[in-house]
């Protein structure tokens, strides 16, 4: 039996800090296209959608709590979100230096990561390495075909 798995339903984040972060992740997913869904009585959990994927922030436990994010321990790497257009990528980031978000690296291309690869990175208020993609489908679509994925790879990255 084959399962097609058509993509990501929805990812959690664990923060320090669910207000701060809150406020953080409805400019970002706001400007994403993402709405802020209700949340259910005595839930505290902060959940956005679109019509691909949900994203939900939950407070980290008791004893990890105020710890700094460390994007090589076991857990998330970081989150890469995909949008249609390179322009959109450049949109983002001038929306992400008119709000004062951290960027980390400017728009640019990365064809270590395939060809027209072109994207922004930038961290949330407790360090979570965030990213907006555009990589044109074609690619994906010959890499399901031939059953690989011809990137190179750095085992750091």
């Amino acid at each position: 039996m084959t399962i097609d798995v058509l993509g990501v339903e929805h990812l959690d984040l664990t923060v320090n800090d669910i207000a701060r972060s809150a406020a953080f992740y409805d400019q970002v997913l706001g400007a994403l296209g993402f709405r802020k869904l209700e949340t259910p009585a005595g839930d505290t959990d902060v959940r956005w959608g679109n019509a691909h994927l949900t994203i939900a922030i939950r407070p980290a436990s008791s004893p990890h709590r105020g710890a700094e994010f460390d994007r090589y321990r076991v857990g998330l790497h970081h989150l890469a979100l995909r949008t249609r257009t390179r322009a959109d990528v450049d949109e983002f980031h001038r929306f992400l230096l008119r709000e004062k978000l951290a960027v980390l690296d400017a728009p640019a291309e990365y064809p270590q990561y395939g060809p027209n690869y072109y994207a922004v990175f930038f961290a949330d208020p407790d360090g979570i390495k965030l990213e907006l993609a555009h990589f044109p489908w074609g690619y994906w679509r010959k890499a399901m075909t031939e059953g690989r994925d011809a990137r190179p790879r750095h085992p750091s990255k």
